[in-house]
């Protein structure tokens, strides 16, 4: 049974990075470094700018993501973010990516699960990691770009595991959340077994939540269980959307799924 787990989570996890090398055209960025004092490290940050950020002093938001190297997600969002913003389905947005040192240790919990554990030489740094972004990587953005206050966080996979944890766990980081199968059988499902309690004391101020699941097993029966939970607590200041992907596996969800996730959450 051991075995089992342990090669199906291998596989999720190698498909993650099949899913991240795919050829996209790579569009103008910005880039630059941050000595970071809450992962112990200097981290690569890429930013894209809408075309309409240099021909207005306007602010704009921001759009955070993890898995966000030039070799990961950046591009292909980048892109999707340029034609929806070209076709006017969505108001323009800044892209801020972070670039992985390592991913499963910055993107996953604490877990008392063995198997769990042996998928890197380190886990359970999401802590730091979210103390990095909201402490020093937010102040880093502000003062170099034209930044409204409201921002989002973008992840698939174990990067939507981070992205479902932190609005449950701190909700007022960020104002919208998007999630693509996101890795909820981590540490024996504790995230949607402890949902309710985190939902108990969740944010004062409006939030907002697209999240979907594919028909990959360890992780469809997680996100209908949360959506479940959502929809019985029914938080007067989460509005959420639940997409079941039952057609895409976890190598094609986020591509397919996508552009109606950015359109639903940004425009709501």
């Amino acid at each position: 049974m051991k075995s089992i787990y342990f090669c199906i989570l291998s596989c999720l996890l190698s498909i993650t990075n099949t899913i991240a090398q795919q050829n996209d055209s790579i569009p103008k960025y910005e880039t630059f470094t941050i000595s970071s004092k809450k992962v112990n490290e200097t981290r690569v940050i890429n930013v894209w700018l809408p075309s309409e950020y240099s021909k207005s002093t306007d602010s704009l938001p921001v759009l955070y993501m993890a898995d966000g190297g030039i070799q990961e997600d950046f591009p292909h969002i980048a892109n999707t973010l340029a034609k929806l913003i070209q076709l006017k389905k969505i108001q323009p947005i800044i892209l801020v990516g972070i670039e992985n040192t390592q991913r499963r240790r910055d993107l996953t919990g604490e877990t008392v699960v063995k198997e769990d554990k042996e998928i890197a030489p380190v886990v359970g740094g999401s802590a730091a990691f979210r103390a990095f972004i909201q402490e020093e990587l937010f102040q880093e953005i502000n003062s170099k770009y034209k930044t409204t206050a409201k921002k989002g966080i973008i992840g698939e996979s174990l990067a939507g595991l981070f992205v479902t944890e932190t609005l449950l766990l701190q909700p007022e980081m960020f104002d919208f959340y998007i999630a693509f199968d996101p890795s909820l059988w981590w540490n024996n499902k504790h995230l949607v077994k402890n949902a309710n309690e985190h939902l108990n004391h969740f944010s004062n101020n409006k939030k907002t939540f697209w999240f979907a699941g594919s028909s990959e097993k360890s992780i469809f029966k997680s996100t209908n269980k949360l959506a479940k939970i959502l929809t019985t607590k029914n938080i007067q200041n989460l509005n959420w959307n639940y997409s079941p992907e039952k057609k895409e596996d976890h190598s094609t969800i986020f591509r397919a799924t996508k552009e109606k996730a950015l359109i639903w959450s940004l425009n709501n």
